[in-house]
Parts: structure tokens; C-alpha cells; sequence
């Protein structure tokens, strides 16, 4: 397993460099066996790296219809609200796609199948993940690529600092009581996340300074979730110059 930092000048760079790596990651993995296998997140920054890879001519070297889109966590909100994860991707960058209906995964709304249960949605959503999975024997599929931001508190997905979430081992698992509006959110665990053969980490601002400095710097999961994910090929880091602003001093070479 391998790790990087990547500092980009400003947010408009990051984005767009983003974008530009997720198409190639993407292309790549389709190449190599027919079908790529992500995970998206959602916030402000995620929105706009949607709308900068719908909008890329490198949109055109990716087979669609042979993606697999999953997410890393959810707001326990009904179908279509503005602030959930899956409105924000679908708005931004699923409805402009040819994608499969069949290989897109939404996590569960309060108005889903299994009503105002976040516990069932939750094993639900585990369950189509390791069938998804098939045979391998993993609780999920081997993503390409998961998606994370990093939160003020260096929380990712729904994995918050000291939160039950922190300590759990099944792959999916309701949140209650989550210190960021909406109280009640789905999340994969770190067991799942890091399934993935690449995890990034995207920060923007001055705000997340920070946590991505706690989380570099050798926090633990618990006090720094962000510390606790890493890809089983590579973990990236990309970051604005805002965001890496606190970094300690053996990162400065590795910022551009």
C-alpha cells in the first residue's frame, strides 16, 4: 500500500483535476476488466467534481452503462431530497449520463421500503453490497475507488470522531445522533472503505486545515476517523492549498 499528498494552487484546480483523475480511474479499470466499481460522496466540493467530469471531453472514453455507483454514506432524508448525497450526484452528474439504472446503488431513504428504519436500510444496503461482491469471500466489492471528504472534525463518510460507527465491523451501519445535521445517516464502516484498491481524500479551504493535519500527522481513528481509511493500493490526498495550509513540514515537499 502506498500513499500520496497532492496540493493543488486553488479549489478550481483541485476540482478539475479531480474530475480528470476519477475519468482516467474509471477508463483504467474498465480496461483492465470490463467493469469500474466506485464510491461517491457528496458536499460542496464533491458536487462541483461531478459537474466538472460531466461536463470533460474524457467523459467520452468511459463506458457508462459499465460503472458501478455506490456511495459512502447517506442522509436518512425521503427520496429525492436536496440534501441528500444521491440527489446532489444524480442533479450534478448521474442524469446527463448514459448509465445503467441497474448499476446504480443509492443508499436508503426514510421513504424507502423499509420506512423510518435506518438500522434495516442499513443491512439492506449490506446485503446488496455482498452480492454484489459474489464469491470473494468480501463483505463488499472490490470498489476502484472510494470517495471521501474530510469534515472540520476530520470525520469521513459518517464515520464521526468517538461515534459508535468508529468501533463497528459490519460494513454498513446507521448513525444516530451524528453531530452534523441530519442526526440520522447511513455509512459504509472503515472495514468497507477500506476494501477499496484506491481511497481519496478531498479537502478544500481554510476550515479543513486542521483535521487534515490531525489526520496526517498520526491521530487515531477514533480521535481522527480520516486517519483510519486507507486504500489497499494507494490512498490520495488532494488538497487545495487552503486545506494543507497546517501540514507539517516533512509534507512540504510533496506540495505543488
Amino acid at each position: 500500500m502506498t500513499s500520496s499528498v497532492v496540493v493543488h494552487p486553488d479549489p478550481d484546480v483541485l476540482v478539475e483535476s479531480v474530475a480528470a483523475r476519477l475519468a482516467i480511474r474509471i477508463a483504467d479499470a474498465q480496461a483492465a476488466r470490463g467493469l469500474a466499481c466506485v464510491a461517491l460522496t457528496g458536499g460542496r466540493v464533491a458536487a462541483r467534481i461531478h459537474r466538472a467530469l460531466r461536463d470533460s471531453p474524457m467523459r467520452h472514453a468511459i463506458d457508462w452503462s459499465a460503472v458501478e455507483f455506490w456511495w459512502g454514506d447517506e442522509r436518512f432524508l425521503p427520496s429525492g431530497d436536496p440534501d441528500r448525497n444521491e440527489t446532489q450526484a444524480r442533479e450534478a452528474l448521474l442524469d446527463h449520463l448514459p448509465v445503467d439504472p441497474a448499476r446504480v446503488h443509492p443508499m436508503p431513504a426514510s421513504d424507502g421500503e423499509d420506512g423510518d428504519d435506518p438500522e434495516a436500510g442499513a443491512a439492506r444496503y449490506a446485503a446488496a453490497l455482498a452480492d454484489s461482491a459474489g464469491h470473494s469471500g468480501d463483505p463488499v466489492p472490490r470498489f476502484d475507488v472510494v470517495m471521501l471528504g474530510v469534515g472540520e472534525d476530520a470525520h469521513v463518510a459518517s464515520v464521526f470522531p468517538g461515534q459508535p460507527a468508529v468501533y463497528e465491523e459490519r460494513s454498513v451501519v446507521a448513525v444516530r445522533g451524528a453531530p452534523k445535521p441530519p442526526p440520522v445517516r447511513v455509512t459504509l464502516t472503515f472495514d468497507a472503505i477500506n476494501n477499496a484498491e484506491e481511497v481519496w481524500l478531498v479537502a478544500s479551504g481554510g476550515a479543513k486545515a486542521d483535521a487534515v493535519a490531525l489526520a496526517l500527522s498520526g491521530a487515531g481513528p477514533r480521535q481522527a476517523p480520516a486517519a483510519g481509511v486507507a486504500g489497499t493500493g494507494h490512498t490520495r490526498w488532494l488538497l487545495d492549498r487552503a486545506a494543507a495550509a497546517a501540514l507539517p513540514s516533512r509534507f512540504r515537499s510533496l506540495r505543488r
